[in-house]
């Protein structure tokens, strides 16, 4: 799709409904992540997210989706060494269908590992949620030149390490539309602007159902739609004809 100049929609899903119904409306990418820690559970981080809960939550979303890719985040110190990493990404893949899983970070030994064990990997920089008590707060990065030329650095290794994609959060528009020309695997944005091979959002985001206030990057897509399916339909034209994010969801 990247190679075909194609923009590619993901979203977030969690249980069976919603990602059959997000698999109808051609949704590209499915992603089970560990924000399901604070959209689902209530948690204010998403540090208490478990390998349990996520093999759960992703055999609940594969069971019923048909055609779109699914993507399980590694949680919180899931991949701390990369033999425990590849562990993990293992029973992702054989006991919840998943087909690639993503972890945060420059983490380039374990990506690597997981790659030599036939395990497709998807990096992530950028904001990393979970390493949010060494970050402090939820903010965007990447803003000085220094930053910006190290988060260049970290995405063009982790292609290196062997990553198949690559998401890119809370980073300046310019800064990401330069990573995703230089890569040639697909960059996926939250937060990062219009010029990323394609965009990702929280489906409880898009929907306003959040509780609290919506992120800059997020937009209310069931403002004016008819339905839930009406909603997300919007989401997916808006991605693939470049009209989502907007400057004012950019940074």
């Amino acid at each position: 799709m990247k190679q075909a100049g194609e923009k590619i929609s993901s979203l977030t899903a969690y249980d069976a409904s919603f990602s059959a119904l997000i698999d109808q409306l051609g949704i590209d990418i499915i992603l089970v992540g560990d924000s399901v820690g604070m959209v689902i559970q209530g948690h204010q981080t998403t540090l208490p997210v478990t390998m349990e809960h996520i093999l759960y939550h992703t055999r609940c979303v594969t069971r019923s989706r048909q055609r779109a890719f699914v993507v399980a985040d590694l949680p919180f110190m899931s991949y701390p060494t990369p033999q425990i990493a590849a562990e993990n990404a293992a029973r992702l893949l054989r006991e919840a269908d998943a087909q690639m899983v993503k972890l945060e970070g420059p983490r380039y030994e374990t990506i690597e590992f997981l790659v030599q064990q036939g395990i497709p990997v998807c990096g992530h920089l950028g904001l990393l949620p979970q390493s949010i008590n060494l970050m402090g707060e939820y903010k965007v990065h990447a803003k000085t030149v220094n930053d910006a030329e190290l988060l260049v650095e970290q995405a063009l290794d982790i292609e290196r390490a062997g990553a198949s994609l690559l998401v890119l959060e809370c980073v300046p528009a310019e800064l990401a539309g330069k990573v995703s020309r230089l890569l040639t695997i697909p960059v996926i944005g939250i937060g990062a602007g219009v010029e990323c091979d394609g965009q990702i959002l929280v489906l409880y985001d898009m929907l306003n159902i959040t509780q609290g206030k919506l992120p800059r990057f997020a937009k209310n897509f069931m403002h004016g739609a008819e339905s839930i399916a009406a909603a997300i339909s919007a989401y997916h034209q808006a991605v693939k004809q470049a009209s989502f994010p907007g400057k004012e969801h950019s940074y």
